[in-house]
């Protein structure tokens, strides 16, 4: 047999660790504090999302306003009102729900799962489309500094951006954030001095921008009336709607922020809310102060700050607009970050939930949700492919789903604190806070739906109705799993009174290990009908032939137990607790048996370590699994589930140990 012989890591392993990294120990104490965000770096790899906004947010609002542009004042006093507001009722629901989970678990737990599906449907369609949109941009305003030649190899660079920041996000969280970081620094301290530099120059045309405003309510109030007045407003406040979008980043990504995680989670959404804006509105005055004015193939910030550097030397001038430029280019690919953080994180509670294939709370060697990452990269880039990366058709899709997402949230938030109204003496500023939340985004949502649905906007309702449908179909079957097992798990009533073949268990009172005896070592998962109907066919199959059991279970440390080093413990002390059922079982039947457990990433990873070892102890084992079969075998079924002894028995093969597989009928 060759399982002593140590196996040498192959050349794709060795690759992996050079692109990705090293693995990572999930029972590491310190693992938690390696790789969590301070506030600092939650507000870089979260807050970016909501900041690139500022690139085309307050621009598409002002030039909405058309030739009465002095009202944008009253549409940046709005959009600052509702950043503070939504800000707010997300940091109400950091503090309700800790752990994390944003608009998918409030949804789901507020309202009701399949509320919440939707919910988190939409999340997940926003984030592949932010991935999408973010680098899209990106490579649009960096490719309009180079020459035209470049031109036609903007989308191959767009997939390749793609690419790599996804190999960034398999190495980790805080490794990506602490790589993009200089960019994101560069974009802030650029726009935060242009903005201020703007103030300064011109404060003293202050008094002039309020006569024109006021011009502006009086001449176009006499035209349509002052609710006419009121109603264009509305009308760019909801153009820029793009701008909201990313406050919920920082409750959907909790999980990935320093403990304690609620502190840090409101730190976060403070620096967020306070640059987005300050941003917005400082944005929007410039404007309004160098009467601004939209020009064919430049940007609204681009014509900004060459009217800021007028006055300067033509190389200071252009330098300055070139970092600017630049970096407001280099930030949308930062953006990006957000949907790979929040988006696997979504993908993750919702499977979790069996809404979604189990497979995507798993965590790589890296202690990363592979498999959301991998997923959200290769979405983006086939929309990245079908809209041949074109900005303007990607921000038509954009914007609707997150609002979806705000509603949901609002409204699960307002029912909250209806419902504790009695217990909770805050009750009332928090359904005061939700309330308005729900109202702007409600007609944030209704505007933007109205706006955009006949521009391809029905497009991402289409895709967004499609995905819903494929969940519910998801759950349909992971539910018709659970009531075969379920059927299985009848024999737990009866376990006690059963006797095994051929044996009395009056006549072993402590029974001991027989040397001479063969061993099973038998796969489980818990104590449950499918880990006894596995115990109960091998003593069909091979009566009499094996006297010693020894059983293997394996805790799997997935998205939704590694939260921290209590939830690891309380899954060890769970795992100890359902093999000693088992011990206890075969000892009342006269058979000696042990249990050996492990907790890790990788179920199959961690049985295989355990194989070898344990033949060394007892040469005359031979390992069991019980694999429940389906009424019908489809591509669909062998898709929802990981047929974990099936990968065993490969590896065990490889190493020449035995392994049989227990085909378990359900009970019809």
């Amino acid at each position: 047999m060759s399982n002593g012989i140590e196996q040498k890591p192959s050349i794709w392993d060795r690759l992996k660790i050079i692109i990705i990294g090293g693995a990572r120990n999930p029972q590491d104490p310190g693992v938690f504090h390696k790789i969590s965000l301070i506030a600092f770096f939650a507000w870089v790899g979260l807050g970016a999302d909501g900041l690139s906004s500022s690139c085309y947010g307050p621009a598409e609002a002002f030039q909405a306003l058309g030739q009465h542009a002095y009202l944008g004042i009253f549409v940046a006093l709005g959009s600052v009102a509702t950043i503070f507001i939504i800000s707010a009722s997300y940091s109400h629901i950091i503090e309700l729900f800790p752990t994390g989970g944003g608009g998918y678990l409030v949804a789901s737990k507020l309202l009701s799962p399949t509320f919440g599906m939707i919910s988190g449907c939409a999340l997940i369609i926003d984030y592949v489309l932010t991935i999408a949109l973010s680098i899209a941009s990106g490579t649009e305003a960096i490719f309009s500094f180079l020459p035209s030649g470049w031109h036609p190899f903007m989308l191959e660079f767009a997939i390749f951006s793609v690419v790599i920041i996804t190999l960034l996000n398999l190495r980790g969280v805080k490794e990506s954030v602490i790589i993009l970081m200089p960019i994101f620094l560069v974009f802030v301290a650029g726009h935060l001095f242009a903005i201020t530099y703007s103030v300064v120059l011109h404060f003293d045309h202050f008094p002039t921008v309020v006569s024109r405003t006021s011009t502006d309510i009086q001449t176009l109030g006499s035209q349509i009336g002052y609710w006419g007045v009121f109603l264009v407003i509305l009308r760019a406040y909801s153009m820029g709607a793009g701008t909201f979008t990313g406050i919920e980043a920082v409750s959907n990504g909790l999980p990935v922020l320093r403990d304690p995680k609620v502190q840090t989670g409101k730190r976060t959404m403070k620096y967020m809310a306070y640059s987005l804006a300050i941003m917005v509105l400082g944005l929007m005055v410039a404007y309004m102060l160098f009467d601004v004015q939209p020009q064919e193939g430049r940007t609204l910030n681009a014509v900004l700050f060459s009217g800021l550097t007028a006055q300067w030397g033509k190389v200071a001038a252009d330098t300055f607009i070139w970092i600017l430029l630049l970096s407001e280019g280099a930030i949308l690919f930062v953006a990006a970050q957000t949907g790979f953080v929040d988006g696997p994180r979504v993908l993750a509670n919702m499977a979790m939930d069996r809404w979604f294939p189990t497979k995507f709370a798993s965590l790589s060697d890296r202690l990363v949700t592979k498999n959301g990452i991998l997923l959200m990269g290769g979405a983006a880039t086939i929309l990245m492919i079908m809209t041949k990366g074109s900005v303007q058709l990607l921000l038509v899709l954009y914007s609707i789903n997150v609002f979806i997402t705000f509603v949901l949230s609002q409204s699960g938030m307002v029912r909250h604190w209806w419902q504790v109204r009695r217990q909770d003496e805050k009750w009332r500023n928090g359904i005061i806070i939700n309330g308005i939340g729900l109202t702007m985004s409600a007609f944030i949502l209704t505007s933007v739906i109205a706006i955009k649905f006949h521009e391809g906007g029905w497009i991402t309702m289409v895709i967004t109705g499609a995905l819903v449908v494929l969940m519910i179909g998801v759950r349909r079957h992971y539910k018709k799993t659970h009531q075969l097992l379920g059927r299985l798990d009848d024999l737990l009533v009866t376990a006690s009174q059963i006797s095994a073949p051929e044996k009395d268990a009056s006549a072993f009172s402590s029974p001991e290990y027989d040397p001479k005896g063969k061993t099973a070592v038998l796969l489980v998962n818990g104590y449950n009908g499918l880990g006894l109907h596995s115990l109960f066919s091998i003593f069909r199959t091979f009566k009499g032939v094996f006297k010693n059991f020894i059983f293997i279970q394996v805790g799997v440390v997935d998205a939704g137990v590694f939260k921290g080093k209590a939830e690891i413990d309380n899954l060890k002390r769970h795992i100890d607790d359902e093999l000693h059922k088992y011990i206890d079982f075969m000892n009342r039947q006269g058979y000696y048996a042990e249990a050996v457990s492990s907790v890790g990433i990788d179920v199959i990873d961690e049985i295989e370590q355990l194989g070898p070892p344990l033949l060394k102890k007892y040469p005359d084992a031979v390992f069991f699994g019980g694999q429940i079969v389906f009424p019908e075998e489809k591509f669909f079924t062998r898709w929802l589930h990981n047929y974990v002894v099936f990968a065993v028995q490969r590896r065990f093969y490889h190493r020449g140990i035995p392994f049989i597989i227990l085909p378990i009928r359900s009970v019809t």
